[in-house]
């Protein structure tokens, strides 16, 4: 697929078939993300993979927009480590771009994604913190639910040339 395609066709998917996502297309999800930009190439980032359903039930019960995990085959958690950070202050742009080139990937390997948030809402975070045992170091950003999607989206008209300014404002 061309990659403006690519870019412009990517919706977020809720809705999956119960076809189970590869551990090879795992590991290329985590390795496109692994390739996104970072400040200073610092990398903050970390993933946990997550396939248990009941782990899903329990992200349910504080994570009030995270129904579609209940259908989802894998999701991947993307925490920062701010204990190696060299650019303080960075690792939300960082691991928000981690997450988008994952969502990416997903979808030019025939997958359906949603970025579900964690970052800033405390509730999620602590929500997250506790049900993983994550260290005080450890932030989670993002919560991408994935799977074979079992719904299409049309692409949106999303180019507004009244936002776009030359030189000035």
């Amino acid at each position: 697929m061309d990659i403006l395609e690519l870019l412009t066709t990517r919706r977020s998917i809720r809705k999956y078939t119960d076809k189970e996502v590869s551990e090879e297309i795992v590991d290329s999800l985590l390795r496109a993300g692994m390739y996104a930009p970072s400040a200073g190439n610092q990398q903050p980032w970390h993933f946990m993979i997550i396939r248990d359903k009941s782990t899903f039930e329990r992200i349910n019960k504080f994570h009030p927009y995270s129904k579609m995990l209940l259908e989802a085959n894998v999701a991947i958690l993307v925490c920062a480590d701010t204990s190696i950070e060299t650019h303080k202050g960075y690792w939300p742009v960082d691991c928000s771009a981690a997450t988008e080139n994952i969502l990416i990937a997903a979808h030019g390997l025939g997958l359906g994604a949603v970025w579900l948030g964690i970052y800033p809402r405390q509730e999620r975070i602590d929500g997250i913190r506790k049900l993983f045992h994550l260290p005080d170091t450890i932030f989670p950003l993002s919560l991408i639910s994935i799977g074979y999607p079992a719904e299409q989206k049309q692409k949106p008209e999303r180019f507004i040339a009244a936002r776009i300014h030359y030189e000035k404002w």
